[in-house]
């Protein structure tokens, strides 16, 4: 079973813990926004440990959208990494947790979809888009 490594930033980790700790009834907003968030636990691609993070809830369908947009940095977060190395995640909404696959959608109608998505959820993805020349990776999570 690979080892548990809690997210470096303080903030993030907290975020987590009270989420998980609470069995998805506390924490379920992103601190700074107040706007509704998920836990991604995925496995980390250089580690191989189970990894935790919080991610904006962006709902279509049964999927999530997943969006690296690492508040417009000009590199990826490494999340992102991970994800294109390990695609099996588990995803925490408040209570309810369910195994799924994501795939990056890098182009085209459905990612201009998703990312209009993301962005009615969430309006800073478009600035922080704006503040940087790489393309924001968008993950689609998809039950298994």
């Amino acid at each position: 079973m690979p080892e548990y490594i809690p997210p470096a930033l303080d903030w993030v980790r907290e975020q987590v813990e009270l989420y998980e700790g609470s069995g998805g009834t506390e924490g379920t907003t992103l601190r700074e926004t107040g706007l509704p968030c998920i836990i991604v636990t995925h496995i980390g691609g250089k580690t191989g440990g189970i990894r935790k993070i919080p991610l904006m809830r962006v709902k279509v369908d049964n999927s999530y959208v997943l969006v690296g947009s690492y508040g417009g940095r000009e590199k990826n977060p490494v999340w992102v990494y991970n994800l294109r190395a390990n695609p099996d995640v588990d995803i925490r909404d408040r209570t309810e947790v369910t195994k799924m696959r994501v795939r990056e959608v890098a182009d085209g109608a459905e990612r201009d979809r998703l990312w209009a998505a993301s962005a009615e959820a969430f309006p800073s993805y478009n600035d922080y888009q704006a503040k940087t020349d790489r393309k924001i990776p968008v993950f689609l999570a998809e039950p298994v």
